[in-house]
């Protein structure tokens, strides 16, 4: 026991270690506390829930829950990569693997859970997996670039389903192997399953159910060659990931004779305290009061403010006696959620049932015999999931018929957050009511969704809850008689999409124009503001074949709406300087187009770089010298490649089957003819795209806002992903659609978007937005279903028809030259403080010279 300052050892720095510690930090108990942490891992906390996304684009660092800086604020000990070996109660002590010994006061166990691997003969086998930290997805990602082509998943439950789209995202042709009649067995019934099933098959995933793994066959290097399965069948894989389940990991509490459950898992009270009361468990590895282990994150959570509170000595007559168990999931794209008695358990329950097998929508809520809602599971279509949860337990003010409906289905109301008593939970990560978001607008003044979320901390878990957080924000404002204003500046009260269609019905072909016919009273006569002008200028670009104008947006009013690098089409960078980026169709280029490059780079002093989107960019030329540098290019058979715009960047492309003994279709001819297609194409965001030739996905394609990947009969299209700041794998739009009618949906999905999405918002976050998601949307371009796709169809073939080089355009009109000038006045005097160094056989910005600040020459006006 230590003397001193009291000491807090937490064993295990995951999701609810970290929560805890903060649950400490929230206590001031971090300030009266020595606190240490023995974490197991090489890194500090990460956001385990969403692991996956690790293989679209989402670094480790990036998946991080520890704040930069928590640690060393609040005088934590954090011991990264050496685990608690060994308890001593009775001394009490802990002893890290490394030999550090540390006394302590209280010891809080989070351990988690370790994966369950079936005792199966061959598991061992090189090629065997389990997917549970970031080091197994290093490993999984490793093994599958350089020796698979098959993989296979023991275990069709969430983390399962997560585990066959990571091995699909790396190319693997890939097996879901689940003993259960169907997939997810613990959160949908056998009508969920059915239409999780034709969903996950659909998207080319072959699934085993009713079946289990009897053995993995091992060849004689002593590496994976097959499974054998229960039913006699066998596979071929060279790759396996066992995702069967987790077990509590409470070994080190077994060893120190801490009492533990029969089945596993650390037995603790109502206060989170084991059979020692010095010594606390939270997360996965406790066993509850109520007897249940909790594999979510979201009990594990409470379980960590209730272990705090009881160290604080707070709370007395607060505990921990159970968690809901509810879950909001997207799988493979699809989404997946169930709440309270989802299984339909209690005593003369009845189910309300929707199903459409077209959609992949299912629907099912439990209504008890007195009318109360008792759970329910959603699967293809869990937008109303917030308000259905947290409306378990009650009688529902409509008729449960009405709530299975899906919008457009003859469903009569719809039924939103009002109707959630104060003490509904809204969000059960952090276990926030209603009455908390309530209160957070009118007493703390809280008036958009990011203030109410860092007040509350509602929204900051799983994420499922923010859509009715954003519907009690707005309606609680509306209450106190503040409209929810979704204009798009101090402009226009209008939003982007509403403001595209009134410029398309009434042909509005000027800012100043739409600013006062339709700008807010105070904004007309005026000049607008830095919002609405660019956003106005974009869809003035994308509309320009429909109203008539040249498009060009350094033409008359255009000029002076646009954002700073369209006004020199061209990036702006830090030292003032800019760079050029002609654009390379596919990534195809001939060595005589390389060779123009290399003699502009060479001739100019410019600095090169070959980008992740196939392209050579050149950096550090002066704003004068950029129509010299364009004129070169332009000679050569190059256009501007836009990336100065918000317009289609970039179509990549693999080799494919022209070179590429895996290639299945002709990836660069359809990536050229792509980015032929909608090159110049104006929208609300910067777009880009890729073509794969085959399931390896060597093009990336499901990272990009719409992605084409081949099969042996066509192309699927995947649409609304991103590997920005935010990264988000696309979703399956349509599959096996020959080249007319790939085309076509990516005229009419690029087309809805540029006319449906908000101001700066990439397709990832409009798919996510816009009400009805990705079905909605699959309606609307592919089945036509608001009569809008001839419309669709004619803006494409116009813009097609219109298009124009824009630096092409540019040199050969002098007033569109002018511009190009550091100073109107010394048009032939360029910008001192624009310079350069040498590095590594190139130049970099001379920033030094920046902190001299700005020598305008005497008598000049720099622009």
């Amino acid at each position: 026991m230590s003397t001193d300052t009291p000491t807090i050892v937490l064993v295990g720095h995951g999701m609810v270690g970290q929560r805890f510690l903060e649950a400490l930090a929230e206590r001031g108990l971090t300030a009266t506390h020595r606190v240490v942490v023995l974490a197991e891992e090489p890194r500090p906390a990460y956001d385990r829930v969403r692991l996956t996304s690790y293989f679209s684009g989402r670094t480790p660092d990036e998946l991080s829950l520890t704040d930069p800086g928590f640690i060393s604020a609040h005088g934590i000990e954090l011991h990264l990569g050496d685990p608690a070996g060994s308890i001593d109660r009775a001394a009490r002590t802990v002893t890290a693997r490394s030999g550090l010994t540390v006394a302590y006061d209280t010891l809080v166990l989070a351990t988690g859970s370790s994966p369950f691997v079936p005792p199966v003969p061959g598991r061992d086998a090189e090629g065997c997996f389990v997917y549970r930290t970031i080091e197994d997805l290093l490993a999984i990602e490793e093994y599958a670039r350089a020796r698979a082509t098959t993989g296979a998943v023991v275990g069709g439950g969430l983390l399962g389903l997560e585990a066959a789209g990571a091995l699909q995202g790396l190319g693997l042709a890939t097996h879901i192997v689940e003993f259960a009649p169907r997939l997810m067995p613990v959160q949908v019934d056998e009508g969920g399953g059915a239409a999780l099933l034709r969903t996950v098959r659909d998207l080319g995933l072959t699934v085993h159910t009713g079946t289990g793994t009897q053995e993995i066959v091992i060849g004689a290097d002593g590496t994976v060659t097959g499974m054998r399965l229960s039913d006699g069948s066998e596979l071929a894989a060279d790759l396996v990931v066992f995702s069967a389940g987790v077990r509590p990991r409470d070994g080190l509490a077994r060893d120190s004779g801490l009492a533990v459950g029969e089945r596993g898992g650390v037995t603790v009270d109502d206060r989170c305290r084991t059979s020692d009361p010095h010594v606390f468990a939270i997360g996965e590895c406790a066993l509850a009061s109520d007897g249940r282990v909790y594999g979510l994150v979201a009990p594990g959570y409470e379980m960590a403010e209730t272990a705090a509170a009881a160290i604080a000595g707070a709370d007395a007559d607060a505990g921990f006696t159970g968690a809901d168990l509810s879950t909001k999931l997207k799988l493979l794209g699809v989404d997946v959620a169930s709440f309270g008695d989802a299984h339909g358990t209690t005593d003369d329950c009845l189910d309300v049932v929707y199903s459409d097998a077209r959609s992949g929508t299912y629907r099912k809520l439990v209504i008890g015999r007195d009318g109360a809602l008792l759970g329910g599971i959603l699967v293809g279509d869990a937008d109303t999931y917030g308000t259905l949860r947290a409306l378990t337990g009650s009688v529902p003010p409509v008729a449960p018929e009405q709530l299975v409906l899906p919008a457009g289905a003859g469903a009569p109301v719809a039924l939103g957050p009002s109707s959630l008593p104060d003490s509904a939970v809204v969000c059960s990560c952090h276990n926030v009511t209603k009455g908390t978001v309530r209160e957070a607008v009118t007493a703390d003044s809280r008036t958009t969704v990011q203030e109410v979320k860092r007040c509350t901390k509602a929204g900051t878990g799983c994420g499922s809850c923010v859509k009715v957080l954003a519907q009690l924000v707005d309606e609680e404002l509306a209450a106190q008689g503040v409209e929810a204003d979704h204009g798009l500046c101090g402009c226009f009260p209008q939003t982007r999409e509403e403001l595209y269609e009134i410029v398309r019905a009434l042909r509005i072909s000027s800012y100043q124009a739409l600013l006062d016919r339709h700008g807010r009273p105070g904004a007309r006569g005026g000049e607008g503001c830095e919002v609405c002008k660019p956003a106005v200028a974009s869809v003035l670009a994308s509309l320009a074949p429909l109203l008539g104008t040249s498009g060009h947006v350094l033409d008359g009013e255009e000029a002076a709406l646009q954002d700073t690098n369209d006004h020199f089409l061209a990036n702006l960078q830090r030292n003032g300087s800019y760079s050029i980026v002609p654009r390379v169709p596919g990534g195809e280029i001939t060595p005589e187009k390389l060779i123009v490059i290399g003699e502009v780079a060479r001739d100019f002093g410019l600095y090169t770089k070959i980008t992740g989107g196939q392209r050579i960019d050149l950096f550090g030329a002066r704003v004068e010298q950029l129509p010299l540098i364009w004129a070169r290019l332009v000679d050569a058979g190059f256009e501007s490649g836009h990336a100065y715009g918000k317009a289609l960047r970039t179509v990549k492309s693999c080799v494919g089957r022209t070179w590429c003994r895996y290639g299945v279709q002709d990836s660069v001819r359809m990536a050229i003819d792509l980015e032929l297609r909608y090159r110049g194409l104006r929208s609300p965001h910067k777009l880009k795209s890729a073509v794969s030739g085959c399931a390896r996905e060597c093009a990336e394609a499901r990272s990009k806002d719409f992605g084409v990947i081949a099969t042996a009969t066509g192309w699927n299209l995947w649409v609304g992903g991103n590997g920005g700041a935010t990264p988000r794998h696309a979703d399956l739009l349509a599959q096996d659609l020959d080249d007319a009618g790939l085309i076509r949906l990516i005229d009419r999905f690029l087309m809805f978007y540029i006319r449906t999405a908000d101001r700066l918002e990439r397709t990832s976050a409009w798919l996510e937005r816009i009400p009805g998601g990705l079905g909605h949307v699959r309606d609307v371009v592919v089945h036509d279903s608001l009569g809008i796709c001839e419309e669709l169809d004619s803006l494409m073939t116009a813009h097609v028809r219109a298009y124009r080089d824009e630096w092409a355009e540019t040199l050969r009109d002098p007033v569109r030259l002018a511009r190009f000038v550091s100073f109107v006045n010394a048009p032939g005097t360029p910008d001192p403080v624009v310079g350069f160094v040498p590095e590594r056989d190139q130049i970099k910005p001379d920033l030094p010279l920046l902190t001299i600040g700005p020598r305008p020459l005497e008598g000049s006006a720099q622009r």
